[in-house]
């Protein structure tokens, strides 16, 4: 009989990144906490790095991603998450480092460049991470919170309006990775300052170490506990284009008894089936097959278009190591 292969063969590969404590916008308390709760999680589940960077500037985050690239080998499972600000401009999404500086002082004109030169495009990382031709990319963003923008008609914008920026973030592709957002493409999410952890993270702490379960139903049942506490008013949002079925975030033998539970994790914190790539819709809200389960809320699906390969023009700045070239 031969051998089953499993997960357990590859490596699985964590960034962690949270920045609250930002120098000209508007400060968050739950980012920092969030992600020192999911790198300890991480690693107890099996994770061979699961490193957390906090409150990093533009330029130590560069240093960080080129480090965490290099990393990168082909049969890795790779996931990344950031929570902190994130804003949307001319359909990129970008994510602010804590030395991010007032956008109300940049010219009107100017906007995409100074973004350019002072935040890092979120689609050119995943594009990136791609080029190391992993096993798979989880790609989860928790930073759909309202930004620091002082004009009260521009956080009130949608994605329709025909202004260049839009509030919340915009639906992310890429071949053989899943990319989560907190809430729905456009929509906002307030920082839970009154709870150490965002809603979001809330649920992905629980439902992460359930053993031997698919990535796609962990993040179902993600959005279904968002929903529940949050009465539907913050929807988390899936794109699926995965080339592999069965990624485990938690891989048990069989057989093995589960002693893991999150509530026995303890972290200190302070407060202030295919061979064949596809792209299909994740319909939000729906419930494990296993378990029937009924919600009554109109799902929302994400029809996306082709995967961009490379970054085009949207790369931001240079960064050298090694006589080797990255854009972010």
């Amino acid at each position: 009989m031969a051998a089953k292969f499993t997960s357990e063969s590859r490596r699985r590969l964590a960034l962690v990144i949270g920045i609250g404590d930002y120098q000209n916008v508007r400060k968050l308390q739950n980012p920092q906490n969030d992600a020192k709760a999911l790198s300890s999680l991480l690693q107890r589940i099996g994770f061979t790095t699961a490193d957390q960077h906090l409150d990093k500037t533009r330029n130590q985050l560069q240093h960080v991603l080129v480090d965490f690239e290099d990393s990168i080998q082909s049969n890795d499972i790779v996931l990344f998450y950031f929570a902190g600000h994130g804003v949307q401009w001319e359909d990129q999404n970008y994510l602010l480092p804590k030395d991010f500086p007032d956008m109300e002082a940049a010219d009107e004109k100017k906007k995409v460049e100074f973004l350019k030169k002072n935040a890092i495009n979120a689609q050119d990382i995943l594009n990136i991470l791609s080029d190391r031709k992993p096993y798979a990319i989880i790609f989860l963003l928790d930073c759909s919170r309202q930004h620091f923008l002082r004009n009260i008609d521009l956080n009130k914008c949608g994605l329709n309006a025909n202004e260049s920026r839009s509030v919340g973030l915009t639906a992310m592709h890429k071949a053989g990775s899943l990319v989560a957002f907190a809430c729905a493409p456009g929509a906002l999410v307030d920082d839970r300052s009154e709870e150490q952890n965002s809603l979001f993270m809330k649920h992905l702490l629980k439902n992460l170490p359930t053993p031997n379960e698919d990535i796609v139903n962990i993040l179902r049942n993600v959005t279904r506990g968002v929903m529940q506490d949050s009465n539907s008013k913050q929807i988390p949002f899936m794109s699926v284009q995965l080339c592999q079925n069965n990624i485990y975030m938690c891989e048990q033998a069989d057989g093995k008894n589960n002693s893991f539970r999150w509530s026995e994790t303890k972290v200190t914190i302070r407060r202030v089936s295919s061979t064949q790539c596809f792209s299909t819709a994740t319909i939000i809200g729906k419930t494990n097959p296993r378990k029937k389960i009924r919600l009554n809320n109109s799902p929302q699906i994400d029809t996306p278009t082709a995967a961009t390969d490379t970054a085009g023009n949207t790369g931001i700045g240079s960064f050298t190591k090694k006589v080797r070239k990255r854009s972010f």
